[in-house]
């Protein structure tokens, strides 16, 4: 019995050190965002702004991405027009591989989302999100990469489901 348990001790102590040799990196990214998506109507509305987001990886190709953005844009809403602000707030899991230079992704996100609308008086909602989508990280030199992220994101503000589109560019630096 006392002989199981100094095996059973040695393993656990040899898996500890074998999961710490496993590199666990991250980065972090920052950049432009385009958004099209529609807020209340069926229209989509052409939105600018910014994203950035921060990845912890806990296995080499695995990692959890928290992710924020703001757009900005006007639209017209029944002969009105109304000035717009987006936020997300989305947390969830990266698939990535590297090869050479490259580094593609996927991921899922789920989070929150707040719209603003103000058309003389102003109003706001804000409603669960969840977004899946990917990208292509090319790595420019040492720990900097260029980053180009594609995402569908899905919104209920005031009532009415919103499916839009994410673009975002930018720079990331691996760590």
């Amino acid at each position: 019995m006392r002989g199981l348990l100094i095996a059973v001790a040695f393993l656990i102590v040899m898996n500890g050190v074998a999961w710490s040799q496993i590199p666990t990196s991250g980065n972090v990214f920052f950049g432009y965002s385009y958004a099209r998506t529609p807020i209340v109507t069926h229209d989509s509305t052409n939105l600018n702004g910014w994203d950035g987001s921060l990845e912890g990886n806990f296995l080499p190709w695995i990692g959890l991405v928290a992710d924020i953005d703001a757009h900005y844009g006007s639209e017209t809403f029944n002969g009105i027009n109304a000035n717009l602000a987006t936020h997300n707030a989305l947390f969830g899991p990266r698939v990535s591989v590297s090869v050479k230079r490259f580094r593609p992704f996927a991921e899922f996100l789920v989070g929150v989302s707040h719209v603003s609308r103000n058309r003389g008086y102003s109003d706001a909602s804000t409603s669960f999100a969840d977004a899946v989508g990917g990208g292509l990280d090319y790595r420019v030199f040492g720990p900097f990469t260029v980053r180009g992220q594609l995402d569908w994101i899905s919104t209920r503000f005031f009532g009415n489901t919103q499916n839009g589109a994410r673009f975002s560019t930018g720079i990331a630096l691996h760590f």
